[in-house]
């Protein structure tokens, strides 16, 4: 609804307009009231109205002054005088403002303001009609450009053979001059892309944002340099820049990676990190630098949010082997889920991303190590009737293997233990078998210890045979049937996932006879350990 400020020294007029005209129903709202220019300037730098309808002679500013002074700021500002003054010299000094309309006081009819402001509106209408179909024809020409450019970057990287004469024609058309100018380039990742996506409700809106912001701070702070967008949550960009004293080349890139930085974060709130390449003077050059850049995948999945490095060559793998660490993490995962302690979720987060920032393993291992700890945890509570989640396999591969960086990472694990822990208290306290899920839990917290029927119960504060019985109807089976069964299922994790000894696993789970432990192993798996850890390998 289009504003107006109505601007007159004598009052009764005013109060008159006010209430006289029926506003909202010539589809304006009135804005504000006045009874000098000065205070109507003062407001309109706040909130400037569409529509000024003022008298001429003011105290502390006048009505033609205050008509140019907004006119400055607004030239597309409707104005209509409203005065005593019949004199051909104020109406002459209206006309050059533009002003649209000049109403003498002494014959002024209240329906003449209303068929004006029906005129005004109806040429702000059209005027914000043709605004929005050139924006939408720009936009669209925008996004063309923005289009060619992301194809001209695929067709470097993937094609073999490429026409130098030809490619150097299209890369100048589109910016790069190679003839003129070495450049230096770089890989921009965004970070929390998932999150931004939803905010702005589609990629193309908000892929559209970026370049828009990108393409205003190149041209004001490092003009001549091109941005090419890569997927969805990168881009690529090309500074022209003397590559004969590289390290001053390198800072004063650097300083313009960091205005369109800051130029990201304070209009949108988006996040870039930045890998800077070695410089290219020919087209050889470039399509190498691309592809190099592209191959930093291991060193920017640990870059923290609003980084700026150089690219560095990759890192040879760890010497330790993460699944070796694979048990420790379980063990404690699981701990972490059966006592319900959500204050202890941030620390466990925290001290394997720690563990996994320092040995810097490969993106692709972490997150096949996350996705097994987290598929494990799954069946564990599914088994135990604590858990029964909406979301397939599937979908919690794509979501681990969509996230680019380690902080990102560990933002997602701490949200969904936090969602694994809210449900599993929702369990505990709606159901009406507490006493059974107690004993479960006990179970799981010390599979590694004996534990009896007698340890047990009195752990709940019950009678042994009442606990038994309870037990039996509840689950299905006895309680020392389902710590035999569970200590199996421990058994055969250890033998997958660690180098220990049938021995030594025999005596962490609690037993004494390893001929025994073998045996019921065998009855429930149907090979001995031995088989079971070589048919596994």
């Amino acid at each position: 609804m289009y504003k107006v400020m109505l601007v007159d020294d004598d009052y009764p007029v005013l109060q008159l307009l006010s209430e006289t005209i029926e506003w909202e129903q010539l589809g304006v709202s009135l804005q504000s009231t006045h009874e000098n220019g000065a205070s109507a300037f003062e407001k309109a730098m706040d909130e400037m109205p569409d529509i000024l309808i003022t008298d001429i002679g003011m105290p502390k500013m006048n009505g033609i002054e205050l008509t140019k002074k907004l006119k400055s700021q607004n030239p597309n500002l409707k104005v209509a005088i409203l005065s005593c003054h019949a004199d051909f010299g104020y109406a002459q000094q209206a006309l050059k403002l533009q002003v649209q309309d000049y109403l003498v006081k002494d014959t002024f009819d209240p329906d003449d303001l209303r068929n004006l402001i029906k005129k005004f509106k109806d040429t702000l209408d059209k005027q914000n009609n043709r605004m929005i179909r050139h924006q939408q024809i720009q936009n669209m020409l925008d996004r063309n450009k923005e289009s060619v450019k992301e194809r001209f970057i695929k067709k470097t990287i993937e094609q073999p053979d490429i026409n130098e004469m030809n490619w150097l024609a299209e890369a100048k058309s589109l910016g790069i001059h190679l003839d003129q100018s070495g450049y230096i380039g770089s890989l921009a990742m965004i970070h929390n892309y998932s999150t931004l996506k939803e905010l702005y409700l589609s990629e193309d809106t908000l892929n559209f944002a970026i370049n828009n912001v990108v393409a205003e701070e190149i041209e004001r702070c490092y003009p001549g340099s091109v941005h090419f967008q890569h997927g969805a949550k990168e881009l690529f960009f090309f500074f022209p820049s003397s590559l004969i004293l590289k390290r001053n080349a390198l800072s004063d890139v650097s300083e313009g990676m960091k205005r369109i930085q800051h130029a990201l974060k304070r209009s949108l709130n988006i996040t870039l990190s930045f890998i800077t390449g070695d410089g290219c003077t020919n087209m050889h050059e470039f399509k190498q630098e691309l592809l190099l850049l592209l191959n930093c995948s291991h060193q920017s999945f640990y870059l923290n949010p609003g980084t700026i490095v150089e690219r560095k060559e990759p890192k040879e793998a760890p010497t330790e082997d993460l699944f070796s660490k694979y048990d420790e993490a379980a063990a404690e995962m699981r701990e972490l889920i059966m006592l319900r302690d959500e204050s202890r979720i941030s620390e466990y987060v925290n001290k394997w991303v720690a563990f996994l920032e320092e040995r810097q393993f490969t993106p692709e291992l972490v997150k096949d190590w996350v996705l097994k700890l987290l598929l494990d945890l799954r069946v564990k509570l599914h088994a135990l009737q604590l858990f029964r989640s909406q979301q397939t396999f599937d979908y919690m591969h794509n979501e681990i293997f969509d996230i680019q960086f380690i902080d990102e990472l560990k933002t997602w694990l701490i949200n969904y233990f936090k969602a694994i822990l809210s449900f599993v208290k929702e369990v505990y306290e709606q159901t009406k078998r507490k006493e059974i899920l107690d004993a479960i839990k006990y179970v799981t917290v010390n599979i590694e210890k004996k534990i009896s029927l007698d340890e047990v119960s009195s752990h709940l504060y019950l009678n042994p045979s009442y606990f038994s019985r309870l037990f039996k109807k509840e689950v299905g089976e006895t309680f020392v049937e389902y710590v035999t069964k569970m200590k199996i299922n421990r058994a055969k994790e250890l033998l997958e996932q660690t180098a220990d000894s049938v021995g030594k696993i025999c005596e962490r789970l609690g037993y004494d006879n390893q001929s025994y432990f073998i045996k019921i192993f065998k009855n429930y798996v149907g090979v001995t350990p031995i088989e079971y850890r070589g048919g596994k390998s």
